[in-house]
């Protein structure tokens, strides 16, 4: 979906607790590298789908592992940054490239079940995905998801924080 924020609740929502084998900024960055292709679509106007083929989980994939790739010796950047908002970081080339991947496949699951004429499993065409559950529905599950994260970002703030877990 070219309103790439709608991702930020579930794969904030699915890498906070797995933040132990998930590399969080690059995992939930990876919603705003994919969605680069849309925009450049909207932008430009090729002759080319809205979600083409970084929409799918082949090509989808390699572009995730790219941007872990691309992400690694950002290192001291995201280990600032989550510093800032309170929370412990220990990046690794592996765990930074699967993130990248992982969080593009997420969002191709999501977007692939609202937007028609997606190929998720390119080179096979078709979308098992769409229709699964209504637009409302999906816009409905990321704003809750957002909300869910919110709750455990602050839990996992406050406990790198010293304050919970305190007598």
């Amino acid at each position: 979906m070219p309103f790439t924020p709608f991702h930020f609740g579930p794969s904030a929502l699915i890498g906070l607790p797995l933040k132990r084998w998930i590399d969080i900024p690059v995992f939930v960055l990876a919603n705003v590298v994919i969605d680069f292709e849309p925009l450049a679509v909207m932008v430009f106007r090729p002759n080319y789908p809205l979600h083409g083929y970084f929409h799918t989980f082949l090509i989808g994939g390699i572009l995730g592992l790219l941007w872990g790739l691309v992400a690694y010796p950002l290192k001291p950047v995201w280990r600032f940054l989550m510093g800032l908002v309170g929370l412990s970081y220990q990046p690794t080339l592996p765990k930074m490239m699967i993130s990248g991947m992982l969080g593009i496949w997420l969002h191709v699951i999501i977007d692939s079940m609202y937007h028609n004429g997606m190929n998720p499993f390119f080179p096979i065409t078709g979308d098992p995905f769409y229709g699964i559950i209504s637009y409302s529905k999906v816009l409905f599950i990321c704003n809750i998801s957002c909300v869910a994260a919110l709750v455990i970002y602050a839990f996992l703030a406050l406990y790198n924080m010293g304050k919970l877990g305190e007598k």
